[in-house]
């Protein structure tokens, strides 16, 4: 499968390469669609209280699990959504989706709600991933 990122010529550059505008995916005949992931570990308790950088970190190492157990990889990742409760942990989030995401990072769309499902939930994301044949 071949993911190449996308920059419009008359587009602006996102700052830092937190984000591509485009992911051009090749050869994929499958598509994984991974549901909010947030930062509960595997028994189910919320971890990372009132810390939106580990939180970002529990949220996609469980979506690490989800992809490669469904046989892509993180590399795959051609879209996400990130769901924050307030602004101030834009960085913190986006430090952390830069552990995961090396290379063109997916495309992304950022949005800032009032409250997530739990609230001890700082951050939830979820992912477009197609797989490979």
């Amino acid at each position: 499968m071949k993911r190449t990122a996308y920059q419009p010529p008359d587009v602006f550059v996102p700052a830092g390469k937190s984000y591509s505008h485009g992911i051009i995916v090749e050869g994929a005949a499958r598509t994984l669609y991974v549901a909010g992931q947030t930062s509960r570990d595997r028994d189910g308790k919320v971890v990372c209280i009132g810390d939106a950088a580990g939180q970002t970190r529990q949220v996609l190492e469980n979506m690490k699990r989800v992809i490669e157990g469904a046989g892509g990889r993180m590399e795959d990742v051609a879209k996400t959504t990130v769901y924050i409760t307030d602004i101030k942990h834009r960085e913190a989030v986006g430090r952390g989706r830069a552990e995961f995401f090396k290379g063109d990072p997916p495309a992304n769309t950022l949005v800032v709600i009032s409250a997530l499902a739990d609230p001890a939930f700082l951050v939830e994301i979820e992912a477009i991933v197609p797989l490979p044949n």
